[in-house]
């Protein structure tokens, strides 16, 4: 699974996480069935990532990559959230959702709506971009549509290059069921002895270390032959002296929870990396075949890997299109967007060099927007210079996700080295990045960092970064607190929002709250942050109440958020009360919504919408009030339970004018009428507004504007 592929929908981390989230308190004067169901309301967001794939006027290439990517964002939500509420049904916990259906009647609903989407999904591949990909001269075939004169170099290619990597596994009384692992492509094999009559099972394993389509080139014309269609073509070399009767792909999604006990575990890393060996063989939860399998195949299937017939899903075409990737590395410009180039923000920026960042923020704070601002010389450029500074002392980071090849951690080993004081966070059990974040403590560690994991109990899913300068005698501290992670990959294609600053105030909450997770300490109040799992949903919801108040007593009243996600029944409450009061609600939530907007009498003054385009709309931001009296929060926490409860999270209060004024203007272009988006209706229902083919505003077309435009006439 690459990174593109599971960070677009989800995030994983931000949307798939199993929440035994606690039954809500009957609230008085509220309906009970003021909830949507979280679950449905995620496969509504990945319905969302679909329609840019049917989206006539996007490039083809494009579009293939948001098949690609609904693909991979429907497995880990059966990896994780089917698989939990799977759990939670056969252990007998019965807990039920805010919308009071229990794990039975959700996993009903899950099935019949993933059955609607993957038909659709498998419909725009079959239909529309594959026809459309073969015009454009990208060809995916079957071994049968390759002429022969094509066929005799993949035959020596098979023998050469392939063969000596398959592995036949049979199924006999001497041969138990193999072990299918999760989201492997595999081949069901039926194989006759010709002197017995006695038809047997095998399963051959499609190899994931090569790569899923090879290239066939003729005429000029490049087409793409799927691996299965070449290994099925060459069955018999597998099973000499049998005759195969037929061969039909499958794929299996398993259990990837990991569950790990901190009270009981003395070292969280030795028992993080057990249960991860542990993962790959979690229970099956999904079932894809082919819709033309062998009735009697599935059976087998089903059976041996201890699945319903509910758990199948029958694939016409292609199983797994998230390889759909491999053919968006094409060498097709024309198909594609064009490329975008991050700008280096003003401020940071001295004609052709870099600026002195610590200069910069000693005039005031700066706000920096990724991807159109540039990570690489923003927040980044700040860790580097900290680390290369003789006259920085210390070094403070939270670690949450980073990329494969990562300059801030070569940068905080550099650091160490340099003899600064480097304390690094690295929270080892970020779903999925578990095993890449135990490669960098350990590389930390070795380069004399002080690495820790964290308080027991709680993932640190905070983004901060606190450098300690030496400056005539005194010490000034520097701080980043952002919206996103650590991650110059993912900073160029998730949309997030990051403060830097020098604010006297800021560094002395970082310290305090760094020494809360790295020693021994009970805060919970701060000067300029909230911090949970203490005092975000507090801050919230009495923030929430104060515009209520303002509402009553006939002053204007509005609470804007930007998040990705949206369930907390409590702050939702607190919300529908702001609405009841009179104040104006604006939400613009990229995946889960519970909240139903535009109930008479309960949140008619609620509007919610959602962005979906060619970044992952992925930044926190929380705005309170009117006028001269607006708060304006940033940070990581999304309002759900595993962050407000689960989770440290911090939101910092923007107090800078200026800054205040960007989030402003972005939040305004935001939420223009004119601005394509999605709506949600209080049915629970998402309409494309404008409609498609009419005339809008693409937002995230508008700031790539705005970022060169800035950028040229800097």
């Amino acid at each position: 699974m690459t990174e593109t592929q599971s960070d677009h929908a989800t995030e994983a981390d931000a949307t798939l996480e199993v929440v035994h989230a606690p039954v809500p308190v009957r609230a008085a004067g509220l309906p009970d069935d003021r909830f949507l169901n979280r679950e449905v309301s995620w496969l509504d967001f990945n319905a969302r990532v679909l329609e840019l794939a049917h989206d006539p006027s996007a490039p083809l290439l494009e579009r293939a990559k948001f098949l690609a990517i609904f693909a991979s964002n429907l497995d880990e939500f059966f990896m994780v959230r089917v698989a939990g509420l799977k759990r939670r049904q056969t252990t007998g916990l019965g807990i039920r959702s805010a919308d009071g259906l229990g794990p039975r009647e959700q996993l009903a609903r899950i099935s019949q709506r993933a059955r609607e989407l993957s038909a659709e999904h498998a419909r725009s591949f079959l239909k529309d971009v594959r026809p459309a990909l073969a015009e454009a001269g990208l060809h995916i075939v079957l071994w049968r549509d390759l002429p022969e004169d094509q066929q005799v170099p993949l035959h020596d290619w098979f023998r050469a290059q392939l063969f000596p990597v398959l592995t036949p596994l049979a199924v006999d009384p001497a041969h138990p069921f193999p072990y299918i692992s999760g989201l492997s492509l595999n081949l069901a094999v039926l194989v006759r002895d010709p002197e017995s009559g006695v038809e047997h099972f095998a399963r051959v394993k499609v190899p994931n270390n090569v790569k899923r389509f090879l290239e066939v080139t003729a005429d000029g014309a490049v087409a793409y032959l799927p691996l299965e269609e070449l290994i099925g073509a060459h069955l018999q070399q597998l099973f000499p002296g049998l005759e195969v009767t037929g061969h039909h792909p499958f794929r299996v999604t398993r259990n990837a929870d990991v569950e790990v006990d901190e009270d009981r575990d003395e070292d969280l890393l030795q028992a993080l990396e057990r249960e991860l060996a542990r993962r790959r063989f979690g229970p099956a939860v999904r079932l894809e075949v082919a819709d033309d399998m062998d009735p009697h195949v599935l059976d087998l299937l089903v059976r041996e890997l201890e699945i319903t017939d509910d758990d199948v899903s029958r694939v016409p075409g292609l199983l797994d299109l998230s390889s759909l990737w491999q053919l968006y590395e094409a060498e097709r410009p024309d198909l594609k967007q064009d490329p975008f180039v991050p700008a280096t923000h003003p401020r940071l920026a001295e004609g052709e060099k870099a600026a002195d960042i610590f200069a910069a923020l000693r005039e005031g704070d700066v706000l920096v927007h990724h991807p159109y601002d540039s990570f690489a010389t923003s927040v980044q450029r700040f860790i580097e210079q900290a680390a290369a500074d003789p006259h920085v002392l210390a070094i403070k980071q939270t670690l949450y996700r980073t990329s494969g090849d990562s300059p801030i951690v070569d940068a905080l080993v550099d650091a160490a080295q340099a003899g600064k004081q480097v304390v690094v966070l690295v929270e080892i059990t970020a779903r999925f990045d578990e095993q890449a974040n135990i490669r960098w403590a350990r590389e930390l560690e070795k380069a004399g960092c002080h690495v820790v994991y964290g308080l027991v109990g709680l993932k640190t899913h905070c983004k901060t970064s606190l450098v300690v300068r030496q400056e005539k005698g005194r010490l000034r501290r520097y701080a980043h607190i952002g919206t996103g992670n650590y991650n110059p990959k993912t900073a160029r294609m998730y949309e997030d929002f990051g403060l830097l600053t020098a604010d006297p105030e800021v560094g002395a909450d970082l310290t305090d709250l760094f020494n809360t997770l790295t020693g021994y300490s009970r805060q919970t109040e701060y000067r300029t942050l909230m911090v949970a799992p203490h005092g975000v949903r507090r801050g919230l919801i009495a923030r929430i109440a104060a515009e209520a108040e303002h509402a009553k007593a006939g002053r204007p009243a509005r609470v804007r958020i930007k998040a990705n996600s949206i369930v907390d029944e409590q702050v939702i409450d607190a919300l529908y009360g702001a609405s009841r009061a009179g104040v104006q609600v604006e939400l613009l939530v990229r995946g889960i919504c519970t909240l139903r907007p535009g109930v008479p009498g309960l949140s008619e003054n609620v509007h919610v919408r959602s962005i979906v385009g060619r970044f992952l709309e992925h930044s926190r931001v929380m705005v309170f009030g009117e006028g001269d009296r607006r708060e304006h929060w940033l940070g990581s926490a999304d309002l759900m339970h595993r962050n407000l409860d689960r989770r440290v999270e911090t939101l910092v209060r923007v107090k800078d004018h200026a800054v205040a004024a960007q989030l402003d203007a972005v939040l305004d272009r935001a939420m223009a009428p004119d601005t394509r988006h999605w709506e949600l209706a209080s049915d629970g229902c998402w309409t494309q507004v404008p409609a498609v083919g009419s005339p809008a505003r693409d937002l995230q077309t508008d700031l790539m504007r705005r970022a060169h435009e800035r950028d040229d006439s800097a």
